[in-house]
């Protein structure tokens, strides 16, 4: 569409220059309606080239819009996948320390698994889930990094890490042991 306006602003362009150039011939003294019509079409030349030029500047315009449009959605994408990566490190710190402490219920632990709970929450509304590890391994999601004894043939017997995935794209996989 775009190639289409500008062919028709340079024919349209090229039909003004060779009208002025008419025009520039010595030019009677009486004005006649022949004159006149001239003049008129000239005029509705000129209009349709600049109806042409901005019916391509708004053309291109949009284009650039949506194409930013793209970009700052690609950006933005980038951008959260960075940040909940980073805060995996500290989901897993804190699944540790909940480990350390034990059976032993006290208010430390009670505090840590506040904390758990509400980054998992927070990461949750941004679109970052735990990636499924009860329906079998899958290699897309899982990383097999030992084999369970004690595990049926191609089931998880024991998760080392949690995979997590962000909107439906894998941030991390779960590092599992399966069996053989």
């Amino acid at each position: 569409m775009a190639t289409e306006q500008n062919d028709q602003a340079q024919e349209l362009e090229q039909e003004q220059t060779e009208q002025q150039t008419a025009q520039a011939e010595p030019e009677q003294a009486e004005v006649t309606v022949e004159s006149l019509q001239e003049q008129i079409a000239q005029l509705e030349g000129d209009l349709k080239l600049e109806k042409a030029r901005t019916a391509n500047a708004v053309y291109e315009a949009q284009k650039s819009v949506e194409r930013i449009q793209r970009e700052s959605e690609k950006h933005k994408d980038t951008v959260l996948e960075k940040f909940s990566k980073e805060l995996l490190e500290t989901v897993d710190n804190l699944e540790r320390a909940i480990l350390a402490a034990g059976e032993e219920q006290g208010p430390l632990r009670e505090g840590v698994e506040l904390t758990l709970k509400g980054l998992l929450t927070t990461l949750e509304k941004f679109g970052v889930v735990v990636v499924d590890t009860e329906n079998g391994f899958n290699a897309e999601l899982h990383q097999a990094v030992g084999i369970a004894p004690d595990a049926k043939a191609n089931e998880i017997g024991t998760v080392l890490q949690k995979g997590y995935a962000l909107n439906g794209r894998l941030l991390r996989p779960a590092m599992v042991m399966v069996g053989a």
